[in-house]
């Protein structure tokens, strides 16, 4: 059943999505609350009402980008069959995602800013990047669920690393050759993929 939004729950939305946004396109560090506030057409005191404080803003940031894979993925699983590992692949690993910085995928921008963040946040980081990698898991044939675990850890660990990589040079060879390479290890390391009933 779909309910309208009320007035506030529709600006702490804009908000977070301004803070998801400028938080994967400049990095923690990079953005400020003014800055924050300004793109999502608010006030600064607005931002203050609906979440206290940049890191309050940061984990709500966290929250929306893990969020958007773990609605993806049974999305490519659902549509692509045994395929999804591949297409899924080349979406995360394709020109435009890699272009995307703010609109990207936040396991690759947002993951070195966890790093340096509060136990609370890295908490809720792990709780749901284990939920996206369950999903992985599901969508992986093998000998047991730990095996398929595993494999998806590895194959999302190979996706966010050879992102960052591409996105880091110069060189459209390089990235190029990244891309490829990053491709070809990423579909190894999830081994077999199966349909999702």
């Amino acid at each position: 059943m779909n309910q309208k939004l009320s007035k506030k729950e529709q600006t702490r939305a804009r908000i977070a999505n301004a803070a998801s946004r400028s938080f994967r396109r400049y990095g923690y560090a990079g953005i400020g609350v003014d800055g924050i506030a300004k793109a999502a057409e608010v006030t600064s005191g607005a931002f203050y009402s609906h979440f206290g404080s940049k890191d309050g803003a940061f984990s709500a940031a966290i929250d929306l980008g893990l969020d958007e894979v773990i609605d993806a993925l049974p999305v490519f699983q659902e549509q692509d069959g045994k395929q999804w590992v591949k297409s899924f692949t080349k979406y995360y690993l394709g020109k435009p995602h890699r272009l995307d910085l703010e609109g990207g995928c936040a396991m690759t921008t947002l993951s070195p800013e966890i790093v340096r963040s509060n136990p609370e946040q890295r908490q809720a980081y792990e709780k749901k990047m284990k939920q996206i990698v369950q999903l992985v898991a599901d969508g992986l044939d093998g000998d047991s669920v730990e095996d398929c675990r595993a494999r998806a850890w590895a194959f999302i660990g190979t996706l966010i690393g050879g992102l960052t990589l591409s996105r880091a040079v110069k060189s459209n060879k390089t990235t190029d050759t990244i891309t490829q390479s990053i491709k070809t290890a990423a579909i190894a390391a999830a081994g077999k993929a199966k349909k999702i009933n």
